[in-house]
């Protein structure tokens, strides 16, 4: 029963849309009708600005961070993965605003920093580095995630199957969300930043 609770009481953490609150907030507008029409960091950036973006990035890193702490004091290291789990995806579909919601990479990046800091930091170190060669956030984003099973694999010590399996999870989530994202790298008509 304490996993269902944790389980929804995340979910709406990850509802909490700094994109939408902080547009709205600062300059009357939905970021939702911008750019991607995603209410994550790099539309908010496009939308609104890097000040704004910075605000939604950080205030999206939090609520990850707040879920897992959340779900660690009630059910411990399970209960910070489930935790996780439903935040990521309580912001990529939020039901506070009609399933619309982000494609999760910094909320991810929250929890993940309580999960295993030094997968994180290898992760965000990868993912920065290509965005940073190809001038292409979803690429770098998509890869930081995607390469994140395997940092554990070769790196992470003891490496348990839960985390192994969360690795999994988030890097299959991060896939899919950027699927369209996929499809333009593919074609080489992708945004760059």
């Amino acid at each position: 029963m304490k996993y269902i609770f944790i389980a929804i009481i995340s979910y709406f953490i990850g509802n909490i849309s700094f994109a939408y609150i902080l547009g709205k907030i600062l300059t009357n507008k939905d970021v939702r009708e911008f750019g991607s029409g995603n209410a994550g960091t790099t539309n908010a950036i496009r939308a609104f600005g890097k000040k704004v973006g910075a605000m939604v990035f950080l205030g999206d890193v939090l609520k990850g961070v707040v879920a897992v702490l959340f779900g660690r004091y009630f059910a411990g290291q399970t209960g910070a993965y489930i935790a996780g789990a439903f935040a990521i995806i309580g912001h990529n579909w939020p039901v506070l605003l009609n399933f619309k919601g982000g494609k999760g990479v910094a909320t991810t990046i929250g929890v993940m920093v309580f999960v295993n800091f030094y997968l994180t930091l290898i992760c965000v170190i990868i993912g920065v580095i290509i965005i940073i060669f190809t001038r292409t956030v979803s690429l770098g984003s998509i890869s930081g995630m995607a390469v994140a099973p395997l940092v554990a694999i070769i790196l992470i010590r003891p490496l348990t199957f839960d985390l192994l399996l969360f690795t999994i999870f988030v890097a299959s989530m991060s896939i899919y969300r950027h699927k369209d994202n996929i499809k333009r790298l593919i074609k080489g008509n992708e945004n760059k930043f």
